[in-house]
């Protein structure tokens, strides 16, 4: 490896070592004593994951189960701990030591999360009454956290907790404008609010931290160790390396691959970006497209279900939709964006006339080529079949003995798997500077790791048959995992009939380092959910969303896209410089409940899960974004090419995704709510397409180089496959509307299950001279009768000179929390102006046929000015 390569892939290890695991580097007796940390932090996690806490109370009467709670604070300590000692606090500080303030910030840290543990009982009996030890005990704990969120995450996230926190204690200070004034907190329920009770750094985003995301990152980290990282790259270049600019598109393939199990664009850039970005290069890409490329790529990764980088479980969490729902949801979205990654660089390709990397010899004809493929993909339905109906079938044949079952299958099919890749040469990582020849063989590739299938197929087994928890399921997925990494090598050893010595030793040693990998990947996200707490904390204290909604509309005026577009650039800015989970917690808990609520105000009623993804997406797009887009900075250092510019690219790349967010606003068809599985499929071909021709758009090449007005056809065709209920409501309209007392047969009218809309008028509580809009989405029950259904929603009404009036909800209703907005005591009385219901209209996917005809139009314009095939 050339000294250059060599100090790039340095300055991009180190940038990951920085964002991710920590900069400094021990050895002898610190680096063991770390590792152990590290290494217990893994094995409390899988211990309170498991079932042997309640077996050692059931057989042995010991008792050593942790409450949630307990699990929360002893989850934060090992944080910040390994925190101090893991990362330097100043840029000067020792690198191979650790300095006597780190000492003690670890002592403090750990006896702030500790006392919580020790002291319970004592906290629960005071009932909101701190004493002076709980306040120092706060005091200690929240600044020890500041210190470690800056040493580990940068200072933009302690900038705005540090804000939240002053605006919590400080919000009634007349400097403020009145506007987003409120009454403040005093310093003891400031502090009783963000530690001592779980409403705020020991909330939910850390239970989910210690619950779930620190299991899935295990899980990745012990993947990751086996050597499956390495193994996604190679299967990548064997597949698609051949084809036009095919390093480019092996990387998108491989950054897809690992975003399946990674927590972060970080670490996915290097990971793969240091093999396949100076591929790119070599095959004619220039530096800051090839950066671009792995950027947009390892980004796309933290959209891809199962773990979205380790935020798909706070998804569900603060949205109440099951785990397993929010990787169906995710699923459409993700995969079209990366294919249509992959089409974008092919249309690079293209443009710079540029080939792919030699093949292996292999002569086919074009209908074994065609055998192949169709082998392909029934190989892949009969695979998802076999897990849905194969292991499901468990249950029924052996109801006593679906666990045991399920696990000799494991072993049976892993010994199978793994005699098969003893038939071949391990897989060994290549310098990329190294001259190719030819590609591997995909089947070659293919046979090595073939196992590394199986404790994938346990997590969806556990989660889609079984419906266990995330946590638990994870926790099954990782045993799996770590008895692959243990076992394979003595395994292939044996099968291949060569000497065991050292080969038990190197699977002990593997899984030691996959279980400190995991834990000091965990170390950021931990101190940052923490971080993240105090943010939510402070808008359950204060409300502030109500504030931030109130600025969002009068910004937009009222008008939903900008509106929309306005959400979309707060929720990029706040997303600069934060890790995965930390950026989706600080933007959802600011922006999501603005996006519900005033799209309800304007009639715009959409699902909270797609406003969930709306606000996650635009956050994620913000490690792209310059100038602070850390991924950038991670490909450029590998490139050697431009950070900013990199970025830019990569931006204009990521266009793809940030379209997405506004289409599955408006069309939640995208995020499979309330769709057929037939169905589904139409979605996601008409989907493809679009984005495919999105991005043609987008990048001013089809068949041939576009001219303007082709591009914008392009945009048209592309909007209209996306959305053909856009034009369809010009046509037709949405919804049947009535007034007055039709309100009422309309309710009464309506079939069990149908919805009514009922939009609401009346005085704001804040403000009585401003009249406040709001539309209700009305499930119809089985009870006969407008006033019947009405009154099980918890709304009564009146008649009055032909208006509806509303009384005041009684709380716990249905909508008595979406009504607190309204004064029902005013001169001006709240009522009911109209209903609706949704309308009989022509199928919207007429407006298929006119946006057809267009495509077909340039297509047939582009061929003739086509130089070059087009795939």
């Amino acid at each position: 490896m050339s000294p250059e390569r060599h100090k790039a892939q340095v300055d991009a290890q180190e940038l990951v070592a920085q964002a991710d695991t920590g900069a400094r580097s021990l050895s002898g007796g610190l680096g063991t004593m770390i590792a152990a940390i590290a290494f217990f932090w893994s094995v409390f996690q899988l211990y309170v994951a498991s079932n042997v806490p309640f077996w050692l109370n059931d057989t042995f009467g010991i008792n050593l189960i942790f409450n949630n709670s307990a699990v929360r604070n002893i989850h934060l300590a090992f944080g910040l701990v390994l925190a101090a000692f893991a990362y330097p606090l100043f840029s000067r500080s020792p690198r191979h030591t650790i300095p006597w303030y780190d000492w003690v910030l670890a002592f403090l840290g750990a006896a702030a999360c500790l006392y919580l543990v020790i002291m319970r009982s004592e906290i629960a009996n005071r009932a909101g009454l701190p004493t002076q030890m709980d306040l120092v005990v706060a005091t200690t704990g929240l600044t020890v956290l500041a210190i470690a969120v800056y040493r580990s995450l940068g200072l933009p996230l302690v900038i705005v907790a540090a804000i939240f926190v002053g605006y919590a204690m400080f919000g009634n200070s007349s400097f403020l404008p009145e506007v987003i004034q409120w009454r403040g907190a005093s310093y003891g329920k400031a502090m009783w609010h963000y530690w001592i009770q779980e409403e705020g750094v020991f909330g939910v985003a850390v239970g989910v931290s210690a619950s779930m995301i620190f299991l899935f990152v295990l899980f990745g980290s012990l993947l990751e160790k086996a050597g499956a990282g390495n193994y996604f790259i190679k299967a990548a270049f064997a597949l698609l390396g051949h084809l036009r600019g095919g390093p480019a598109k092996a990387a998108v393939l491989a950054s897809a691959m690992s975003g399946l199990y990674s927590g972060s664009s970080i670490a996915n850039v290097v990971t793969t970006g240091t093999f396949t970005i100076p591929l790119m290069k070599r095959t004619g890409f220039p530096a800051e497209k090839a950066g671009a490329v792995e950027v947009a790529s390892s980004v796309n990764g933290q959209l891809m279900p199962p773990v979205m980088g380790a935020a798909a479980f706070l998804i569900a969490e603060f949205t109440g939709t099951s785990y397993h729902q929010v990787v169906i949801h995710a699923f459409i979205p993700a995969v079209i964006s990366y294919i249509a990654l992959v089409y974008i660089v092919h249309l690079e390709a293209l443009k710079m006339n540029l080939k792919g990397l030699p093949k292996p010899p292999v002569h086919v004809t074009v209908m074994q080529r065609l055998i192949g493929v169709l082998t392909g993909f029934i190989g892949i339905t009969i695979v998802g079949a076999a897990v849905y109906y194969g292991l499901g079938w468990t249950k029924t044949a052996f109801p006593s003995l679906t666990f045991p079952v399920v696990l000799a299958l494991f072993g049976a099919g892993y010994l199978f798997l793994a005699y098969i890749a003893a038939q071949v040469p391990d897989l060994e990582v290549d310098d990329p500077n190294a001259p190719i020849k030819e590609l591997p063989a995909a089947g070659d590739v293919g046979r090595t790791g073939y196992y590394y299938i199986l404790p994938i197929v346990v997590l969806i087994w556990c989660i889609l048959v079984e419906r266990f928890s995330p946590s638990l399921s994870a926790f099954y997925a990782t045993m799996a995992m770590i008895f692959i990494v243990v076992t394979q090598h003595p395994i292939k050893a044996f099968f291949r009939g060569e000497s065991q010595t050292g080969r038990v030793w190197q699977g002990i040693v593997d899984f030691a380092e996959g279980m400190i990998g995991g834990a000091r990947n965990m170390i950021g996200i931990a101190v940052a959910t923490a971080a993240a707490g105090i943010i939510v904390g402070t808008v359950s204290l204060t409300g502030m969303h109500q504030m931030i909604a109130e600025l969002v509309e009068f910004l937009s005026g009222g008008n939903l896209l900008a509106m929309l577009f306005l959400v979309a650039v707060m929720s990029l800015i706040l997303g600069m410089g934060l890790p995965t989970t930390a950026n989706y917690l600080v933007v959802s808990s600011l922006m999501a409940l603005v996006v519900v609520q005033l799209g309800e105000q304007t009639g715009f009623i959409v699902p909270l899960i797609a406003v969930h993804f709306f606000v996650f997406y635009f956050g994620i797009m913000a490690d792209v974004t310059p100038p602070v887009g850390l991924a950038a900075f991670a490909a450029a250092a590998i490139s050697r090419g431009d950070p900013i510019k990199t970025g830019v690219q990569g931006f204009i790349y990521s266009l793809r995704t940030a379209a997405l967010p506004f289409l599955f606003i408006f069309n939640t068809d995208l995020l499979l709510i309330d769709v057929e599985p037939l169905q589904a499929v139409f979605v996601f071909i008409v989907s493809v397409v679009a984005m495919m021709l999105f991005a043609a758009a987008t990048q001013g090449y089809f068949f041939a180089r576009s001219r303007l007005w082709e591009s914008l056809v392009l945009l048209l065709v592309a909007f209209s496959l996306f959305r053909p209920g856009f034009w369809l409501n010009q046509v037709q309209d949405e919804y049947v509307t009535v007034t007055g007392p039709a309100i009422l047969e309309m309710v009464s009218d309506a079939q069990p299950g149908e919805i009514v809309r009922l939009n609401l008028a009346g005085p704001d509580f804040d403000d009585m001279d401003k009249i406040l809009t709001l539309t209700l989405p009305l499930t119809i029950g089985e009870e006969q009768g407008a006033d019947a259904r009405l009154e099980a929603a918890g709304l009564v009404t009146m008649e009055d000179d032909g208006k509806l009036i509303l009384d005041e909800p009684f709380p716990g209703t249905t909508f008595a929390e979406k009504l607190q907005g309204f004064d029902f005591y005013g001169d001006v009385p709240v009522s009911i102006l109209s209903s609706q219901v949704e309308a009989e209209r022509m199928p919207k996917e007429l407006f298929y046929i006119p946006a057809i005809l267009l495509l077909l139009l340039v297509v047939m314009l582009q061929r003739r000015r086509q130089t070059q095939p087009a795939f």
